[in-house]
């Protein structure tokens, strides 16, 4: 009766409180089991079980056949590969899908039959493990000698399913695709055209000698085509135009209008084509995001406002204090936001809230991670105070700085007059010299900074952190370069003792004292912001990085099966390829293309690798041309695009926001993508979210 409606409610309640932490979709079933379902599904248990599964069926490429699993790559000179016994990596690949059946089966529950068939990713989730089953029976039924496995292409379709952010983010690149299309058509048109000219200008003449660009880069429509399409990437420029231009100056006229046409023009306006349909992409993220979090929110009012504890109204609906302090001890949410919550609540002069009011106390959640520096200590004697405060001064970091920087000047001016020095010439004591002193001045600058800020103080800062962590590790380095080898001194050249020479100490300790001087970032406002944003583009847009591994990943694997035996290792230096290489082009052109298609066929890493390389490579397969020109376009021409636009948006965004600067003296904002755009995201309205609460396909509502 009473009671256990009152318990679905508060149950109810709880999870419309964790979607909206999490931003996840409400339109799910609300019956008690449901949602004992629905929250476990979504524990962490379970989350990270299905995210170990899909690591696990990724990574399974390593092993497979053919092996990842040697020391050298160069299928020429390696020993034979270990390959896995058939059934060994089967058995894995079938407790993944079983999972992923598991996975599929409760989504498809928890959202309801009709609602399932409006979702168009889980359908393509179904089909995709029907698919990958079917060709896993296949496989075993050869013994798994097949050559063609459609399921390991198949499988980055489990990450890409797995995220939200990453489906958003192919939905606007398919809605960009149109406007894309119609730039590389005409990418097409003026590389075609110019193609035709090209073979005009360098057909065949009589004369042998003259026609080098002819034999080269210009015999046939084919080479011709790929030829510019490579001068397209600058890869082969000036190469591909210096045989005309040593015959007659005015053939460099050609090469400079495709370059300045292509390059300069077409590309350029194909990334400000991408940038103004990605403008405004991280801002509708983000209002869709805040949307679904006080859908959640208000979800969790209206049903706390049907238990029969709280007085009906005709007029407003409330929610009662203490049903809602039930409901945060069992919402799973950060304790930080929980504790603000409920000290909220306790100075509350009323027992009942208002929506508006209840939607007010989760606004805890859109505030981003503060952290509040400790206090540094405070000092009895007058001494001490002055002591605090020249050391606890910017000046003072400053000095620091400028010491580091005369540290990287004294190492580059040692390191420019032994640079022709045999190892035998060199004399390392001003090198040992100096290092000891700087260390030793960094060691002092460290411990008067944790004198005047307190220990705690001093590691709550990043840059601190990074700072005192060289320091130490700088003067663990040079303490056991002097136990090895003794102090500095002249003609210091010790023979090798221990696990590194002492060149080799040497070497170490100074890349440190390079990397340390990153310190200096912080303290450049311009460069801070170009850091910042980086950053903030790794911890936030990794809905990107997740497409591109998608990417990389299924071209590698289609490319191991392309190409596996393309290329035959005759021996140390003879190689024999079983695709047609012009054999007129360039030496060092047709030995890495030789040597690519050993890369594809040798393992899984080196075809993930070498597609960075394939971004410009000069490749003459000629029937392999379709494949490298879909990567090119996809990775280049696409999505390098598209990063720069995004690079392009949250760097402008910040660049307006610094004449806003926040005081940061005691608190440190971490911020996020949701506090980036908060003060222009629209609040939805009430209207708006009873109009979405009452298409709720499983909830109903009192009102």
């Amino acid at each position: 009766g009473t009671g256990a409606d009152n318990d679905l409610y508060i149950n109810q309640a709880i999870v419309f409180i964790e979607d909206a932490i999490q931003y996840r979709s409400i339109n799910h079933r609300v019956d008690s089991k449901s949602l004992w379902l629905y929250r476990w599904y979504y524990s962490r248990t379970c989350q990270w079980i299905l995210s170990l599964t899909i690591t696990l069926i990724l990574a399974l490429a390593f092993i497979e056949k053919p092996s990842s699993l040697t020391l050298t790559s160069d299928v020429r000179y390696r020993l034979p590969a270990w390959n896995p016994p058939c059934g060994l990596t089967e058995s894995i690949e079938l407790l993944c899908f079983l999972v992923f059946v598991v996975d599929v089966s409760v989504k498809s529950y928890l959202i309801g039959w009709e609602e399932f068939w409006k979702n168009k990713w889980l359908m393509a989730y179904i089909l995709t493990l029907v698919v990958s089953l079917t060709d896993w029976m296949v496989s075993l039924s050869f013994f798994c000698t097949e050559v063609v496995r459609v399921r390991r292409i198949l499988r980055p379709f489990f990450l890409l399913q797995n995220s939200s952010m990453m489906k958003k983010t192919l939905k606007s690149i398919n809605s960009t695709l149109p406007e894309m299309a119609s730039v590389v058509l005409l990418l097409a048109v003026h590389l075609s055209l110019f193609t035709m000219f090209a073979m005009l200008l360098f057909a065949r003449t009589k004369d042998g000698q003259q026609d080098k660009e002819w034999v080269k880069y210009f015999r046939n429509l084919p080479d011709s085509l790929t030829s510019l399409l490579v001068l397209l990437t600058t890869a082969n420029n000036p190469d591909v135009m210096i045989p005309a231009y040593s015959k007659n100056r005015a053939y460099s006229i050609f090469f400079i209008l495709f370059t300045v046409l292509g390059n300069l023009f077409l590309m350029n306006l194909l990334t400000a084509i991408i940038y103004n349909q990605f403008r405004g992409y991280l801002l509708k993220s983000v209002q869709s995001s805040l949307f679904r979090r006080r859908l959640g929110i208000r979800a969790a009012f209206e049903v706390l406002s049907s238990l029969r504890e709280t007085p009906a109204n005709a007029q407003q609906s409330y929610v009662s204090v203490g049903a809602l302090l039930q409901v945060l001890q069992k919402a799973e949410m950060d304790s930080r936001c929980k504790q603000a919550i409920m000290r909220s609540l306790k100075m509350c002069s009323y027992d009942q809230l208002s929506a508006t009011q209840f939607q007010k106390l989760f606004e805890e959640l859109d505030k981003d991670a503060i952290k509040q520096h400790p206090p540094s200590p405070e000092y009895q004697s007058h001494f001490m105070q002055k002591m605090q405060f020249a050391f606890g001064h910017p000046y003072f970091g400053y000095l620091g700085n400028v010491v580091a920087l005369a540290n990287i000047i004294s190492i580059c001016v040692v390191l420019v007059l032994d640079a022709d020095k045999q190892p035998s010439e060199r004399d390392d004591f001003f090198l040992g010299a100096i290092n000891c002193f700087f260390i030793l001045y960094y060691l002092l600058e460290m411990l008067l900074k944790i004198l005047a800020m307190g220990l705690k103080r001093y590691l709550s800062y990043p840059s601190n952190r990074f700072d005192g962590l060289l320091t130490v590790i700088l003067l663990v380095l040079e303490i056991s370069t002097f136990a090895v080898y003794g102090f500095p001194h002249p003609g210091w050249r010790p023979e090798f003792m221990g696990l590194l020479s002492l060149w080799d100490m040497v070497r170490l300790v100074n890349m440190l004292i390079v990397f340390r001087f990153l310190r200096i970032i912080p303290n450049m406002k311009f460069m801070a912001l170009v850091v910042t944003t980086l950053l903030d583009l790794v911890k936030n847009l990794r809905a990107f990085a997740g497409i591109l591994v998608v990417v990389f990943y299924a071209f590698a694997i289609t490319g191991i099966m392309l190409f596996q035996g393309a290329a035959v290792p005759l021996g140390n230096a003879r190689i024999t390829a079983h695709c047609s290489v012009a054999p007129t082009n360039s030496w060092s052109i047709g030995q890495t293309t030789l040597m690519i298609l050993l890369f594809f066929q040798a393992h899984f890493i080196y075809c993930l690798l070498h597609l960075l390389f394939l971004l410009t490579v000069n490749l003459i397969c000629r029937w392999a041309k379709i494949y490298f020109v879909a990567w090119w376009l996809i990775s280049s021409v696409i999505w390098v695009n598209l990063f720069v636009a995004l690079l392009l948006e949250n760097f402008i965004h910040k660049w307006d926001r610094r004449c806003h600067p926040e005081s940061l003296s005691d608190i440190e904002y971490q911020r996020t993508v949701e506090l980036m755009f908060r003060d222009v995201l629209e609040e939805p309205t009430e209207e708006e979210l009873m109009e979405k609460l009452h298409q709720h396909p499983h909830l109903q509502l009192c009102r």
